[in-house]
């Protein structure tokens, strides 16, 4: 029931919505030409995500419940306290807003637009208001979908009509959260208990928003993450605002292994308080995890044009008895590294190495040269981190760095004991003269 009041950036058929502007969405063709109106297709949305969830809800459309009369006993509330519900929102707006505020929104007869005009109360218990349309004095019923509320109000009187007892709301709602309540105690009713949580922000640390089209979508992030990964994302630490972009996906999947990882041997009030115990609702399977996903990206990025297949064959290297039927988790993380590799990470830009650095590589060259193919990723970093702490550098955190930037052609990066176990001595000693061929 809500007016469209401006066009989205992000969604098609632009000139067509503007021909709709400010009828109610459930009156909008759908711009993307599967359901029979604008409403109905973000309705199919939000049932796809809570499906594909396991939500057990109930849904309910406004548009039904104002047309077909569920809300007409709170709507008469509503205008019985027609000034005490003004008295409340009028402090709260600007002098031009104040001018025009009307609690209740006539939908016109004739445009079919909803109006923001002021409304005369002829009569509460029939519904009856007059208001001017297109310079015509009306008189009609708001009830049976003659008019919506506006919003604080309309919250309010669905709390009443509903019988609401909790309701979450993000922190940017805190005071309409208090406006409502307030209306909810005029109306009769005990305003639900509450929670406020902290935003999502796109990379840049700005609020998303609908129509900018600057956030993350469900589907995207299950390109190149599984559910459980962002269901332990939004799950955790709900009163902190977090930034909700395509870079924060391989960093969540690697914590969420790590919490799931301390699951099995906690005792019992740490496993309640561990976000894998909520996700799943209790036990999670007993899947395991032999490498991160940041090392696979890092594989992954390496190895270039990489199939499936042949990353299985590197974890053959690194894990014992690797195989998709033993290790499925890993098997789908696969699929999820191949495309966040080729669709969102930067490609790598291998710089050439400093004197310093060039002969903390030879050495590098020269140590692994002397190892075992089958050397463990333990050993491997001993020897990354003894020539770290002798080779000349003021931290070992620049050798570290060195070593991605000139090797793996990334900023940051893994463990390189962990990754030249992965990739091979061999394949790992053809990088760095690479390296230093530059």
């Amino acid at each position: 029931m809500d007016g469209l009041r401006k066009v989205p950036d992000n969604v098609p058929n632009g000139d067509m919505l503007r021909e709709h502007l400010g009828k109610p969405l459930s009156e909008i063709p759908d711009p993307f030409g599967t359901h029979d109106s604008f409403a109905a297709h973000n309705n199919a949305r939000l049932r796809s995500f809570l499906d594909q969830y396991g939500f057990d809800y109930e849904f309910a459309s406004s548009t039904d419940y104002y047309r077909g009369g569920r809300f007409d006993e709170a709507l008469k509330g509503v205008l019985r306290h027609y000034q005490a519900i003004l008295d409340i929102m009028l402090p709260t707006l600007g002098a031009e807003r104040r001018a025009t505020y009307s609690p209740v929104l006539p939908i016109s007869p004739t445009s079919g637009i909803v109006l923001q005009v002021p409304v005369e109360v002829l009569d509460a218990e029939t519904g009856m208001v007059a208001f001017v349309d297109e310079g015509q004095r009306i008189e009609r019923s708001i009830l049976s979908g003659g008019a919506k509320l506006q919003w604080k109000v309309d919250w309010a009187m669905r709390w009443v009509a509903l019988g609401v007892d909790y309701e979450m709301a993000g922190k940017d709602l805190i005071d309409s959260v208090t406006q409502s309540s307030k209306i909810a105690r005029v109306l009769g009713a005990r305003p639900p208990e509450g929670f406020n949580y902290e935003m999502f922000l796109d990379e840049h640390g700005q609020k998303i928003s609908k129509s900018k089209g600057n956030g993350l979508s469900l589907e995207q992030w299950l390109t190149y993450g599984p559910p459980e990964s962002v269901a332990f994302y939004a799950y955790r630490e709900p009163k902190k605002a977090k930034q909700l972009h395509l870079g924060v996906i391989p960093r969540a999947i690697d914590e969420y292994w790590q919490f799931r990882s301390l699951y099995a041997d906690q005792p019992v009030e740490q496993k309640l308080g561990n976000p894998v115990h909520h996700i799943h609702g209790g036990e999670p399977t007993a899947d395991t995890l032999p490498v991160t996903f940041g090392l696979l990206l890092n594989l992954v990025g390496v190895m270039g044009d990489a199939t499936k297949a042949q990353v299985w064959g590197y974890l053959a290297n690194y894990v014992a008895d690797a195989s998709p039927e033993r290790y499925p988790a890993l098997d789908a993380l696969i699929d999820h590294a191949l495309a966040y590799v080729r669709d969102v990470a930067d490609k790598p830009e291998r710089r050439a190495p400093t004197e310093v650095e060039r002969a903390a590589l030879e050495r590098l060259d020269a140590e692994l040269a002397a190892m075992p193919a089958d050397a463990s990723a333990e050993d491997i970093q001993n020897v990354v981190y003894e020539i770290g702490k002798t080779a000349g550098f003021e931290s070992l955190r620049d050798w570290f760095k060195a070593c991605y930037e000139t090797l793996l052609g990334t900023a940051q990066g893994p463990r390189m004991g962990s990754f030249i176990a992965l990739y091979g001595i061999d394949n790992s000693r053809k990088l760095i003269a690479e390296a230093l061929a530059r």
